[in-house]
This record gives structure tokens, sequence and C-alpha cells, in this order.
């Protein structure tokens, strides 16, 4: 192999010309022989995860169906010690330290420069995270003021999973096929939700995601 180190990256994006892009950035480092495969959803990530061994995984949010947050638990459960890279077009400030605490090794924005994203994924594969100087900073505010968070930070995982469904237009049926929950459990977060961000109505909700690019 010339001496190169071998990365096995699985690319985990619903859309083809991405996953194309991803690959192609990281294939540009000469001292690094890429071993790719793709996943165009959760459960063909989850099926290549299990039959084959891999270094990292480079993960979209925005997944059809069962989404990426919901995933990433999925695959820190079943593979805890595989980093996993989450990239998103959502700002940082909004997601990265959810996904963060939900076990990710590091949070990417699309609009980064092809160097962010090799350095990126050089970084946790070596066991390091990869965060932003700006993310850093906004981790060690909420340390030092934890109880000054917006009110979609103070939801659980799957409560925010189901704000951002109810946001973008999903019925309580079709959230709970989505999740694989019952209707009854998702009338359940939707009151949680509720009360948590101090809101009576989906449009206050749907207005509240849309205000802070939560969809």
């Amino acid at each position: 192999m010339g001496g190169k180190t071998i990365l096995r990256i699985l690319i985990v994006d619903d859309h083809a010309v991405v996953r194309r892009g991803l690959r192609e950035i990281l294939s540009e480092d000469p001292q690094t022989m890429l071993i790719a495969g793709e996943a165009a959803d959760a459960e063909q990530a989850l099926a290549q995860l299990d039959g084959s061994p891999w270094d990292a995984v480079l993960l979209d949010l925005s997944l059809p169906g069962r989404g990426g947050l919901d995933l990433l638990q999925e695959i820190k459960s079943r593979h805890p010690s595989l980093p996993v890279l989450v990239l998103s077009v959502h700002p940082e400030d909004q997601y990265a330290v959810r996904v963060l605490r939900a076990g990710a090794a590091g949070y990417l924005n699309k609009d980064a420069a092809p160097t962010d994203l090799a350095l990126a994924v050089k970084k946790i594969t070596s066991g390091g995270r990869y965060v932003t100087a700006s993310l850093a900073e906004r981790l060690a505010a909420q340390v030092a003021a934890p109880d000054q968070r917006a009110p979609h930070e103070q939801l659980s995982d799957r409560e925010f999973e189901v704000l951002r469904r109810i946001a973008s237009g999903r019925t309580v049926s079709e959230i709970a096929d989505e999740l694989s929950l019952s209707v009854k459990t998702v009338s359940t977060y939707r009151t949680r939700i509720l009360a948590k961000m101090g809101m009576r109505t989906n449009a206050e909700l749907t207005h509240y995601a849309i205000k802070n690019a939560l969809v």
C-alpha cells in the first residue's frame, strides 16, 4: 500500500451527488487510501455497519424517514467506539451541542471548506473530537450558565425529533410511523413539548422552529 493509511469511511446521505463529492474530497489525501461505503437512509447504514468494520461514519442529519439524530443514537448503541462526524446544512448553534451530547465525535456544517472536512476526519479517526472555535466557546458558555439555554435546547432528543417533524407538517400518525412509536406516545411527547416550550398550538411550534432554523 506504499505506507498509506487505510481509512474505511461510511458516508450516509440521501443525495448521491453529495456522497460522491465527500468521497472525492477524502480521496485527495495522498497519504490515505480511502475505502468508502455509501448509504442513503438509516436502514442501509445500519446494514452496512453491522456487516463490515469501519473507521468512521459521516452522517447527514436530514435523512428521509428515520432522522439522523435518531440514527446517531442507534449507531452509538450498537457500535459505541465508532466515531461519527455529523454533517448538516443547519447552523452549528442549532444542532452541534445536541449531537455531541448524543455521542458524535464532531459536527461540521456542509458549507465548510474541503480542508476542514479532511481535518475533521483525521481528528476523529485518531481518537479525538472535532469542534470549531466558535462551538468550543458555546460549549464553555453552557457549562458556565446551564440555565441560559434556548427553549428547544431543554427538550430531550426524542422530543426534539418530534418537534422538528411537527414543524415540518407531519401528522401524529406519520410521526409515529417514522419513529416506530405508538400514536399515544407521540401525542404524549407533543404535550410535553408544548409545556416545556410554553406554547399551546402546533402553529406556535412551527413558527418557532422556522424562526430558529430547526427545519
